[in-house]
């Protein structure tokens, strides 16, 4: 939210400094996140003085060049080298003295400093209107009134407006907040809590009456649908002559942010940053039959919308017609191409209205179009704003753009909304801010905000909050008012916290989840949070019906909840390779969605590895060395063993999107694949080098941890005793396979296995291989002998020749 210093004061009685206020708006809850100053024209026309030229002559080295003589108003004459075709004696000018500093429209700003150009000495500039900031012309310098005095300052003759600007963090509750008034009416009643007083109000904008037309034109409402249009309010306006508004109106739009149209838009964008409430301007020539009709139109209608876009209508979209049913304007959201505002335009019929907060925000959502009248539509507006802002928008037309009511103002308001009724106890207030309020402390806030007092006690109030806060429905909402307009900061800190300690199930979910991110950014990984919405194309070797289709979005590509973690990681690595950032770690942690039936939309929780690139940096100690599956393949070991998890076991699989693939079994259950990205995966994405992935199944991971206790043990005070075997085998046969022997040879002693070589040789025999594996064994009790050990290893070799038909190489 974009607030105007200047524009704010309007309706304050007082006029604190802008940090002054700052730090008032900050205190309210209305968080200021920046402070920024407001130039019309940049450097507001500092140091410019108005000179007067005494004569001019040819510059003896340049043909397209002349020496001037210019009176500033202070000594002697400048004398001034000038390249300007226009510049003549007489002249009445803007001059850049030495030390000025201009500001083009185009260009890094330019200080002036004593020059000499072409063997001539220049003690400054005679300026054209592009190089002060005042306009666009070039064609030569900008000649003045010949009636101005040499040694004004160029500031006080073209007046440039100067503000500051607020940036508001606003939380979504606060849609009173979401307009000058607004904010104005919280600055008032801080003030009077911290004085005490109920002296401040909001000086509310005069409302000039105006005469009426001579000729009546009167435009009939019907509304159709009273629950998504409770109330709607309009009057004709003829006489409109369209022109540009005034520069007071359009720097004060052009501070917040708004682009200046003409004086009739600019008018209902001034209205609305100002009261809060939107308003919309019909070319009254186009309103067929004399009628405006808010309804329905059947779903499927084409409305041509003001952009130029034809929009297909949804059956709950409620527009504003004419007389016979042709869309003129999306209710609340977006105006109709035809039926707008153009400089032809001299009737017009002003739209003041409520809409139901849910049907714009569905209606915005679902065609794309965020506007100002529809973020503040769906935030719930004051239904009693309506009449107010359409009679300060009459005014203003009135005073700016000629034109007189020509009609009455039309109020449909069938159900008049009533506000709720509310009971809150001082005790309770108290008990939930942690504070001490006074009971007349808390009135005269809520007094300052607009609040009714319906019935008191000396332990209790009765209200009811005013319609511009709708979002006040409970006692707590009270409470926070009576904090907030106090100031947060004066809630106090207790000097002792009394809390029962709270018992969490184990594993704590967010703990397991920083260890392992703590672990993989320390080994020189880096956190990616990718889009859950995504491309369905991507996904179209899926059944369609198993996708979370959205219904409301806002791109083509991006129409679906991401089935899989893969392909939204892809596409940043993607980006990262196009900008020459070649060695990736990325992880993620991420949701995956799917659809198993109406209203089912199970949830998958994951964490993603992506590596691609080099392990480590180019270098001349080290060859290049590309990260590959069992770099990918140790971090799986590292992360299952940070966690605790048992030794898992690896199979190949048949995984889409990766060749080849694997999955990572712990306690038999499937809870990581793993493999290489699959080259027509990698080519879809136009990713030309290889890519790992590892997928695990947070949840099945979790699991794990909910069955297992960890149990720390001091460091054994035995050695440990390592034994080698280099094993042959038959290719086929797997380090795995080997392991699982291991493992079935019943003794606690053996604590590791290792596989340090693999040799292959046709001295070994045809299909054949070694392998050289370590065994570390420790007996937690005592030292391994010699006879012990080798008693083992004797066991391990029968297993070997048993199981795997291997041959000790000796």
């Amino acid at each position: 939210m974009t607030i105007s210093y200047n524009w704010l004061c309007d309706y304050l009685p007082v006029k604190p400094s802008p940090e002054e206020l700052s730090v008032i708006l900050t205190a309210i809850g209305l968080e200021v996140e920046s402070l920024e100053r407001f130039e019309s024209v940049k450097g507001s026309l500092e140091g410019l003085v108005i000179g007067e030229v005494l004569s001019v002559e040819q510059h003896p080295n340049a043909d397209k060049l002349r020496l001037t003589k210019v009176n500033i108003g202070n000594g002697e004459p400048l004398s001034i080298v000038c390249g300007a075709p226009n510049v003549a004696a007489g002249q009445k000018v803007v001059v850049a003295p030495i030390g000025a500093t201009i500001y083009p429209v185009s260009g890094e700003p330019l200080t002036m400093k004593k020059a000499k150009i072409r063997g001539e000495e220049s003690f400054g500039m005679i300026c054209a209107e592009d190089e002060i900031g005042l306009g666009s012309g070039h064609d030569g310098i900008l000649v003045l009134d010949a009636a101005l005095q040499p040694g004004l300052a160029a500031r006080d003759l073209f007046k440039p407006a100067q503000d500051w600007v607020y940036e508001i963090g606003l939380t979504p509750n606060h849609m009173d907040a979401m307009s000058h008034i607004g904010v104005a009416r919280d600055v008032c009643a801080y003030l009077n809590n911290r004085e005490k007083t109920q002296a401040y109000h909001v000086r509310k904008p005069g409302l000039n009456t105006t005469c009426a037309a001579d000729q009546p034109l009167q435009i009939a409402v019907e509304v159709k649908n009273t629950e998504a249009c409770p109330r709607y309010c309009g009057q004709s306006i003829t006489g409109v002559k369209i022109g540009p508004s005034p520069l007071w109106m359009q720097h004060r739009l052009q501070a917040i942010g708004v682009r200046p149209i003409n004086n009739i838009v600019d008018i209902t964008n001034y209205v609305l940053h100002e009261t809060g409430q939107p308003l919309h301007a019909f070319d009254a020539d186009q309103i067929k039959g004399g009628k405006v009709i808010v309804q329905n139109l059947p779903a499927g209608t084409v409305f041509v919308s003001l952009d130029g876009k034809e929009r297909k209508l949804d059956e709950g979209d409620l527009m504003i017609c004419d007389g016979e049913n042709n869309g003129m304007c999306i209710a609340g959201v977006f105006g109709g191409l035809n039926s707008g505002v153009k400089d032809s335009t001299t009737s017009i019929f002003l739209e003041s209205a409520y809409f139901s907060a849910a049907g714009i925000r569905k209606t915005s959502m679902r065609h794309g179009l965020r506007t100002d009248a529809a973020v503040r539509f769906e935030k719930g507006l004051d239904v009693s704003l309506a009449p107010f802002a359409l009679e300060r928008a009459v005014a203003l037309i009135g005073e700016i753009a000629h034109g007189l009511p020509a009609s009455g103002v039309t109020d449909v308001y069938p159900k008049p909304v009533e506000s709720p009724s509310i009971s809150v106890t001082y005790a309770y207030i108290n008990r939930l801010s942690g504070h001490q309020y006074a009971p007349e402390q808390v009135k005269n806030i809520l007094h300052s905000l607009g609040f009714t007092i319906h019935a008191e006690t000396a332990a209790d109030l009765k209200v009811s909050p005013p319609l511009y806060k709708p979002d006040i429905t409970i006692p707590a909402d009270i409470v926070e008012e009576v904090m907030r307009i106090d100031g947060l900061d004066n809630i106090p800190i207790p000097e002792f916290v009394r809390m029962v300690p709270s018992r969490q199930a184990q594993p704590d979910k967010e703990r397991v989840k920083e260890k392992i991110a703590d672990y993989l950014a320390a080994n020189g990984f880096s956190e990616i949070f990718t889009n859950s919405i995504t491309n369905s194309q991507y996904y179209q070797h899926l059944d369609a019906d198993s996708l979370v289709k959205m219904l409301n979005s806002l791109s083509a590509d991006l129409d679906v909840m991401r089935p899989s973690m893969l392909e939204s990681g892809l596409e940043r690595i993607a980006y990262n390779l196009n900008r020459r950032n070649d060695d990736l770690l990325f992880f993620e942690f991420g949701k995956t969605y799917s659809r198993e039936a109406t209203g089912q939309y199970p949830e998958a929780a994951h964490l993603s590895l992506y590596l691609t690139g080099q392990k480590l940096p180019e270098n001349w100690v080290h060859p290049p060395q590309p990260v590959d599956f069992y770099y990918l393949k140790s971090y799986i070991g590292n992360i299952l063993q940070q966690l605790a998890l048992p030794a898992p076991q690896m199979t190949a699989a048949n995984v889409h999107g990766l060749q080849p693939a694997f999955e990572v079994t712990v306690n038999g259950k499937v809870v990581a694949v793993l493999g290489g990205v699959a080259p027509q995966k990698l080519k879809a994405f136009d990713i030309k080098q290889p890519v790992w992935y590892a997928d695990f199944y947070w949840d099945v991971v979790l699991e794990q941890l909910q069955t297992k206790d960890t149990f720390f043990e001091e460091i054994p005070k035995f050695p440990a005793v390592r034994r080698d075997l280099a094993l042959v085998l038959d290719k086929q046969v797997t380090f795995a396979a080997v392991e699982t022997a291991a493992r079935s040879v019943k003794t606690n002693l053996l604590q590791h296995i290792n596989l340090f070589d693999v040799f292959e040789s046709e001295k070994l025999g045809a299909g054949k291989k070694s392998y050289a594996v370590s065994f570390t064994f420790q007996d937690r009790q005592k030292t391994l002998t010699d006879q012990e050990t080798d008693a083992l290893m004797s066991k391990f070799v029968k297993a070997f020749e048993t199981q795997l038909q291997a041959e000790i190489r000796k």
